[in-house]
């Protein structure tokens, strides 16, 4: 029995001295510590289970943390700089085509058909696309023709300055200086002066086709235009200018689509090289730098680095596209979330602001499947410009499926000045959907299209038109996905105050 009692107590003994040692002893100074601000000795969470020693993280929850840490920082590197990537692609895909130099340019003499891969381009202007290199070439002239709408954006794919119409020649043509990042050199007068942050600009024109021509005609007259009268050349060259090239990239297979794969940091990793070194500010450049992306450094991760780039790419191309097909900002609806129309530019502003912020899925949303950054192409003018809606889904919410047929009602008299276009494009490329038409879209100049005896139009998508309805029919793709941008150029007010608006794109079968 004395022995029982023994046991006993050495027993309870025992546990109150392994109560203790699981304490920390008080000591004089010792004051209550907020559970908020501690962490448990076990946390389970989405990336794995936690484990500490008083705090300290062991070695596996290290490694968790480390991970999940870059992952993060790639991820978000992939969001933020998918605008430089985009002016990385479309430079990389004008470069394979034939501009090397300034007084290179493609003009789509025939216009822009579906063998190039230009993010929503449209089949109903005349393109002309150059290339500044501002670190070769210094200042450089562009001397545009009159007549035309263009854009000058930088490498980071933010605005300059518009060309033309709406620019500071307000069409008349004229030469614009544009002067690479601090220049202190001499600007000489008589020019349009354009300073750049960034060594590489996207020079964008379009001129628009004669509405009182016939289509052929005035597609000529346009290219003319261009290709008689627009000069670029360095500063330094004034007098000695080089002769234009113009290269026609009607047919040409170009692509100018950003990568969504790991060769989307390598191409991040050469833009960082050649640019100023702030041109994406302090926090885009600590993100590359976490993620091995450093000026004067090589890209060169190890296999675990690599493995998450790879998984990075990945998830950002998931998110981008969940945002572009499934947005749930709604001010990307143009006409609420019960309908399948979708608007590119959100908060009518082309730096994504609201209310003093970032609209950051809205950024995404335009730069993932659009290009050309210009304030004018958010204003709402009527009669002025364009302006376009995306028809993304059906009437039901449902992806828009290339097997089978589907039906869009414009009601009669299209609110346009000038014209409307209705273009097809691929969900993966997000340019035109390459199918036997060259160039898919149904527009004001679309030969043999029926109208309804209200006045309205039936456009038809499926893989082989409708019976008697060929000049109202887009072709589809079976095993593909599609969506359509309504164009309409110089808008009215039923256009803006939305008393006029399409269908839904609906299923037949």
């Amino acid at each position: 029995m004395k022995t029982m009692k023994t046991l006993l107590a050495c027993l309870v003994l025992t546990g109150l001295m392994a109560t203790v040692k699981a304490q920390v002893p008080k000591m004089k100074m010792t004051a209550p510590t907020p559970e908020s601000i501690t962490a448990p000795d076990k946390l389970e969470t989405s990336i794995g289970t936690m484990k500490f020693f008083d705090g300290v993280p062991d070695e596996a929850s290290v490694d968790l943390a480390y991970d999940y840490f870059d992952r993060s920082s790639a991820v978000q590197a992939f969001i933020s700089c998918i605008p430089t990537m985009s002016m990385y692609a479309i430079r990389e895909g004008q470069k394979a085509a034939g501009v090397t130099s300034s007084n290179k340019v493609i003009i789509f003499d025939n216009l822009l058909d579906s063998k190039s891969l230009f993010l929503t381009a449209n089949t109903s202007t005349m393109y002309a696309l150059g290339w500044l290199d501002l670190k070769k070439d210094g200042p450089t002239v562009v001397d545009l023709p009159p007549g035309m709408l263009g854009i000058l954006d930088d490498m980071a794919f933010l605005y300059m300055t518009d060309l033309g119409v709406i620019g500071p020649d307000k069409g008349k043509g004229g030469k614009y200086l544009v002067l690479p990042p601090g220049y202190e050199g001499n600007v000489p007068e008589g020019y349009f002066v354009v300073k750049s942050n960034t060594y590489g600009v996207w020079l964008f024109m379009r001129g628009y086709l004669d509405k009182n021509l016939p289509k052929e005609q005035a597609v000529k007259k346009a290219s003319d235009n261009i290709r008689n009268t627009l000069k670029v050349y360095p500063l330094a060259k004034k007098n000695n200018a080089p002769e234009m090239e113009f290269i026609n990239g009607t047919g040409m297979e170009i692509n100018a689509v950003l990568p969504n794969d790991y060769s989307f940091f390598e191409g991040l990793h050469a833009i960082i090289q050649e640019e100023p070194d702030s041109f994406l500010g302090p926090e885009k450049k600590g993100l590359l730098a976490n993620i091995g992306i450093v000026k004067g450094q090589p890209l060169n991760p190890d296999a675990r680095m690599k493995n998450i780039l790879v998984d990075a790419a990945a998830i950002g191309n998931t998110i981008a596209r969940a945002i572009s097909f499934s947005p749930r900002n709604p001010g990307l609806y143009t006409y609420g979330k019960n309908s399948g129309w979708y608007q590119p530019i959100i908060g009518g502003s082309t730096v994504y602001m609201e209310n003093g912020a970032r609209v950051l899925d809205g950024r995404v949303f335009y730069h993932f499947g659009y290009i050309c950054v210009s304030p004018a192409m958010s204003s709402k003018a009527v009669g002025k410009g364009s302006d376009y809606t995306m028809g993304m889904v059906d009437s039901e919410g449902q992806p828009l499926d290339g097997s089978k047929t589907y039906k869009l009602n414009l009601p009669a008299n299209i609110p346009v000045k000038d014209f409307w276009a209705l273009t097809m494009y691929d969900t993966q490329t997000r340019c035109q959907l390459q199918t036997d038409q060259q160039f898919p879209t149904l527009d004001t100049y679309t030969k043999g299209m029926k109208k309804n005896a209200d006045g309205s139009i039936d456009v038809y998508f499926s893989p082989e038109p409708p019976e008697g309805m060929e000049g109202n029919w887009l072709q589809t793709i079976p095993g593909k996905a599609w969506f359509v941008a309504l164009r309409v150029y110089g808008p009215l007010q039923t256009w803006m105050d939305q008393t006029w608006r399409p269908g839904e794109i609906t299923l037949v079968d």
